[in-house]
This record gives C-alpha cells, sequence and structure tokens, in this order.
C-alpha cells in the first residue's frame, strides 16, 4: 500500500526493555484490600480497606485527629450547611463530648439550618416551589429571630446559641449543634457573607450587626487557628467557598501576627472537591511549613459517620 503521507511509523523494533521484577510497582499484593468477615463489626470494615489510595488517606486522617486528642490540640470543624441539613449535628455534637471536635467554625447557612432545626425540627425548604412568587426565604421566625438573636458586640455563634438556649423547645434542642456546644462552651464562629442567606432578606435584618458579629467571629476564629501550631486539625466539611477563605485569611492573619503556626494537619471533606479547598486548605496552609494536607471524597452522610466511627474505635 501506498504511503499518502510524508512521514512513517517509528519503528519499536529497538525499544530497550527491563524485566517486571527490576522495574518493580507501586501496588503491592500486600496492600490490597481483605475479605469483610461476618460479626467483623466495624473494626473489620477498617481493617478490610486497602492500604491504597483514600484507603491510607482515611487511616491517616483518624491518626492526626486522634493524635491531636491524646496532645490536647485543637480538633476545628468547619462546614457548610449541607452537612447540617443532612442530619449530621448529632454525629459532631457526640464527637465534641468525646473531644474529638473542639470547636466549629460555620457558614451562615450552617446557622440557619442548624437555627430551624432547633426551633421547630425541620429544614431546607423546596426552593422551586416557592421562588416563583418571591416566598423562598420569607420563613418569619427565621428571619425575625435570627436576626434578633445577633448582638451588638457579640459574636455570632454565642449570641445565636444563646437565643436557641432560650427559644429551642427541648424536643429539638439535643439536635442543635450551635446549643448544645453553647452549653457546653465550646466556641462556634459563624462566617456571614452578608446577601448570600435567607435571612439577610428580612425586615429584621441589620447590617452593621450582621458585619460586627461575624467580624467578632472571623477574629476569635484568627485565635482558635493560632493554637492548631504542632499538631491541631482543621476539617473543611462542604464549604465549597465561604469556608476555605475565611480559613486561609486566618492562617495569613495569625502568622502575620508572629504567632508560629506550621507542622499541623487539614483535611477536606467533600463529595467533589473543588479548586478552593484544595489549594487554600489541603495545599496552601502547609508551603514552608510542614505538616500535611489530606482530602476524602465521599457523600457527608455517609463519610462523617464513617469517620466518626473510625475515630471512636480509634480512641476508645
Amino acid at each position: 500500500m501506498n504511503n499518502r503521507y510524508s512521514v512513517t511509523p517509528i519503528d519499536l523494533s529497538g525499544l530497550t526493555t527491563i524485566p517486571l521484577a527490576q522495574r518493580g510497582g507501586k501496588v503491592k499484593q500486600t496492600d490490597f484490600a481483605k475479605v469483610y468477615e461476618p460479626g467483623a463489626g466495624l473494626p473489620g470494615l477498617l481493617a478490610s480497606f486497602p492500604h491504597i489510595l483514600a484507603g491510607d488517606t482515611l487511616r491517616s486522617v483518624v491518626g492526626a485527629i486522634a493524635t491531636a486528642r491524646t496532645r490536647q490540640k485543637p480538633v476545628i470543624w468547619g462546614m457548610g450547611g449541607h452537612v447540617i441539613k443532612c442530619g449530621l449535628a448529632p454525629v459532631l455534637i457526640d464527637l465534641m463530648r468525646r473531644g474529638l471536635a473542639t470547636a466549629f467554625a460555620m457558614n451562615g447557612s450552617a446557622s440557619i439550618h442548624d437555627f430551624e432545626i432547633a426551633l421547630v425540627g425541620r429544614t431546607s425548604e423546596d426552593v422551586e416551589a416557592v421562588l416563583p412568587d418571591g416566598r423562598f426565604g420569607a420563613a418569619e421566625e427565621t428571619g425575625r429571630e435570627w436576626n434578633q438573636a445577633l448582638e451588638p458586640g457579640a459574636g455570632a455563634g454565642e449570641a445565636l446559641g444563646r437565643a436557641l438556649d432560650r427559644l429551642a423547645p427541648e424536643a429539638h434542642a439535643p439536635a442543635s449543634l450551635l446549643l448544645q456546644a453553647w452549653r457546653a462552651r465550646v466556641p462556634v464562629t459563624v462566617h456571614i457573607a452578608i446577601g448570600t442567606d435567607t435571612p439577610h432578606t428580612h425586615p429584621a435584618a441589620d447590617a452593621a450587626i450582621l458585619g460586627s458579629a461575624t467580624h467578632h467571629d472571623f477574629r476569635l476564629f484568627c485565635t482558635l487557628v493560632s493554637a492548631m501550631n504542632d499538631g491541631g486539625v482543621y476539617i473543611n466539611a462542604g464549604s465549597a467557598v465561604v469556608m476555605p477563605e475565611v480559613f486561609l485569611k486566618a492562617v495569613s492573619s495569625v502568622r502575620n501576627l508572629g504567632h508560629p503556626l506550621a507542622a499541623f494537619t487539614t483535611i477536606n471533606l467533600d463529595f467533589l472537591q473543588h479548586y478552593r479547598p484544595r489549594v487554600n486548605v489541603v495545599e496552601r496552609p502547609h508551603a514552608h511549613s510542614g505538616g500535611h494536607g489530606y482530602a476524602l471524597t465521599g457523600h457527608h452522610e455517609i463519610m462523617i459517620p464513617l469517620l466518626a466511627a473510625a475515630l471512636i474505635e480509634a480512641t476508645s
């Protein structure tokens, strides 16, 4: 057959090969998953995971958090609204009581979902059904009570917890992270981006108080982050933009003020690995400062209970 092109396929017959034994390989049979045995329970399940990629990442995450607790270093859980509205507050509250969560940082939506759970035991409206006539975000009690809870000179997390201690029926109180953390004197910071959350449109909203409350909480968050030096842990769960940006600014501010901040662990938990969590949480904070960043991908409603169970097993 005539070659239509002016070039011809390269001749590979002279390519140099090496023995497979000499080449080696990153994946070894000894790292493979183990078959789960009936009745082995959670320890058996965790032991069955392969020592490859996310299997070992999970082990490293558990080890870092468990070690932080042993050394009495901070374990700060940052989160977006999805974590709360997927029903995970009871898991986080239990970790708090076990010393596996020493502070919480929320974006505004997480605080609102938690606030509604505390008030009425339900949250997350059907946006498509109410957006056409403008009823989206118009719940009276949420907008009024959430805004009125904020106090001049106080942080948003503390003020919301204090209000819920008065407002929440005892039937719903155990499921509120804001309230249970407030009762336990565990710090909660709320990071508000004005215009992103439904209470900002309510007539009771006061922009000055919103700004003051969230700036107070940013400064409190910086204090919490400053204590992470040499062994602390920061977890970003389900926040793609706000909390990764807040965390990076806190890291820079703390270092700018002369506080040592190195050799800590960061973890991003989400069902998608977005740009900002990857660079602002997993990568950038550790440049030239030691420490390690990890990313675990999966649905919060599965991964957070799994991680919590692994932590309980590791520290019991």
